[in-house]
């Protein structure tokens, strides 16, 4: 064990399991390790989805041979950074029909958007964040925000069909979570901006300290078979509703 390793053992706290699986997931689920199944994590994920709002949108940057060329040279990069990653924070809802491909509200002029017309895929990465209200905790990792729950969604953004955008009522539930949002709605006056989706093709979910939490990928058909009612269900650590009497940060989800 290298020195690096034995110096942050004594960190782990006193009230948790042993550390069985420090580097690595354990290779199976049982109820004996009560660590999460890919599906349950799915689950909490799903759940953060819902109760945020804002996330941070990665892309990468084309070669300054395909920048488009009806955007000002004042906003093209000094360099190239053809193949560069960028993240910026971004609004997002989970709207109708399809709430685990996450809605967005796209302005063409801006650089996440630009890239995308360009050809980059898009990640999504948001974290747990306990509520103001939670109880208070003697233990420094309850809330640590390393053993908190995030996740980023790897995929493309198509645009919504402008009947599907009016038969859900897309506006409005956007408006919902981002009331500001109503500045820049398709059609005003100062931006071009179109309603797009994050179409999910990989999930990457870090549950937590990785003794007690999944950590791995989710795949696409697991991430979209979860139910609203299962969302419903889960209670994430800091939520009303929370449980901790196993060790385990996904009580309610392991009792689902």
């Amino acid at each position: 064990m290298n020195i690096l390793l034995l110096s942050i053992l004594p960190l782990v706290s006193a009230s948790a399991p042993p550390p069985q699986h420090l580097l690595s997931n354990p290779p199976f689920f049982s109820p004996d390790n009560r660590i999460p199944t890919v599906h349950q994590s799915a689950i909490l994920a799903r759940r953060i989805l819902n109760l945020s709002s804002i996330a941070t949108l990665s892309t990468v940057f084309p070669s300054t041979t395909s920048i488009d060329h009806d955007v000002s040279t004042l906003s093209r990069p000094a360099s190239d950074l053809g193949g560069d990653p960028i993240g910026l924070m971004d609004y997002y809802a989970s709207c109708s029909p399809q709430t685990y491909n996450p809605t967005i509200l796209a302005i063409s002029i801006a650089t996440t958007f630009r890239n995308t017309r360009a050809g980059s895929n898009v990640t999504l990465s948001l974290r747990w964040h306990p509520p103001a209200t939670a109880p208070p905790s003697d233990d420094i990792y309850t809330y640590s925000p390393a053993n908190m729950p995030r996740f980023s969604l790897v995929g493309y953004i198509e645009p919504i069909p402008p009947s599907e955008v009016l038969s859900y009522d897309v506006e409005a539930c956007f408006l919902d979570k981002h009331p500001d949002a109503e500045a820049w709605l398709p059609g005003n006056k100062i931006h071009q901006s179109w309603w797009g989706r994050l179409v999910v093709r990989e999930v990457y979910w870090i549950g937590g300290f990785g003794d007690r939490a999944y950590i791995g990928w989710i795949p696409e058909e697991e991430w979209s078979a979860v139910t609203e009612n299962e969302v419903a269900k889960a209670r994430l650590v800091g939520e009303d509703g929370y449980r901790k009497d196993t060790g385990s940060l996904e009580q309610e989800v392991l009792e689902l």
